[in-house]
């Protein structure tokens, strides 16, 4: 299939597969007319690069689970150094949970302090004795 094709097939454009060949992601091959010729494997291989795109995946970080795919497994993440960009992308998502979780407790101490700060000011002014009624006698007088 030529590179159109593969685009719309891959849901992408034809710029951002120019780019994956650029950096080797996507192997360039020829036709004998000079248009560049892509197989389901290239289509599978470039799901692959969007899933893990989707996941938050750079690109340099896809390139294990390129290799891996390239080298006939068949799910790209088999391989050791894909497994070892797992583990790193869980590393780096345990960490940013973790400030996530670290973050949303402040600002639940501060919304309940500043709840308690509105009770408490409803409170005081409940208390507060109208002082209309006292002016109206003490100017009677």
């Amino acid at each position: 299939m030529r590179i159109g094709e593969l685009a719309q097939r891959a849901g992408t454009t034809t710029r951002a597969l120019r780019y994956y060949e650029q950096l080797g992601l996507l192997p360039a091959r020829r036709s004998g007319n000079g248009y560049r010729a892509y197989g389901e494997d290239d289509l599978r291989l470039l799901e692959q690069i969007r899933t893990l795109q989707d996941f938050g995946f750079g690109l340099e970080e896809t390139r294990p689970f390129v290799e891996c795919l390239q080298a006939g497994h068949p799910a790209g993440d088999s391989c050791p150094a894909s497994l070892e960009v797992y583990r790193r992308k869980l590393a780096e998502l345990d960490g940013c949970i973790a400030r996530l979780q670290e973050v949303r407790a402040q600002v639940a101490e501060q919304f309940e302090r500043a709840e308690q700060a509105r009770d408490e000011l409803a409170a005081g002014a409940a208390a507060e004795v109208p002082r209309c009624e006292l002016a109206i006698e003490w100017e009677g007088r």
